[in-house]
């Protein structure tokens, strides 16, 4: 049988996390919805699978329907580990996996970005709505800001990224995003591309870089 969902008590002590140059969890940022492409939720099912063969544990929204379903349901049925964390209002509506898997229901939309954020290497963006946008730029912010360094990386299936990658550079060209404020933001045409494009990034940052400090990750 599978764990039953637990409740994060944020006051309890928390775990840290040993960062190496390796990744070892990624958290994945996708829709609740499987979009219009069948490519998109292909591309979920096969980076579920390469994450299994890879033995890198999968942290994301915790839902068993959409692209998000796709991702987690290749990594379960490839052996992989995997992390859900999901707000009690959102239970009902995408309904989480309970059957093994470690799941993680927080009070909030704002737990539930920390404990992600907490528990992940790196960030990788499928597409989705405007909860994965959101998600998405909030890392991007919190990068730019100076608040971590863990690797960001969008893939761009079927182009869905490009009218994002174009308003990023529109952004720059007016300097909005100017060269004291800037991030790298890794975009990937190819699943294959993912994990070598994010391992490339995070050798480059050294360890002390690779955490946000707890307060400050309250705070934002």
């Amino acid at each position: 049988m599978g764990r039953a969902p637990r409740y994060l008590d944020a006051s309890a002590p928390r775990m840290h996390i040993q960062f190496m140059n390796k990744i070892e969890t990624i958290c994945v940022y996708c829709g609740s919805g499987p979009g219009t492409d069948p490519a998109f939720v292909a591309a979920a099912y096969a980076f579920g699978k390469i994450l299994a063969d890879n033995r890198i544990r999968l942290v994301y929204g915790g839902g068993s329907i959409g692209l998000m379903g796709a991702v987690a349901a290749a990594t379960r049925a490839g052996g992989g580990s995997i992390t859900g964390v999901i707000p009690k209002f959102l239970i009902g509506r995408e309904h989480p996996l309970h059957t093994g898997q470690e799941l993680i229901v927080t009070r909030d939309m704002h737990e539930r970005k920390r404990v992600m954020f907490e528990r992940s290497d790196a960030f990788v963006a499928l597409p989705g709505g405007i909860g994965t946008l959101e998600e998405l730029v909030e890392q991007l912010t919190w990068a730019q800001l100076g608040r971590h360094r863990k690797p960001i990386l969008c893939v761009n299936i079927a182009g869905f990224w490009d009218p994002l990658c174009a308003l990023l550079d529109h952004m720059r060209s007016l300097a909005f995003i100017r060269h004291d404020l800037s991030f790298e933001l890794l975009v990937a045409d190819r699943i294959e591309e993912i994990l070598p494009k994010l391992r490339a990034a995070i050798a480059l940052v050294p360890d002390v870089d690779k955490k946000m400090k707890e307060a400050t990750a309250e705070q934002l």
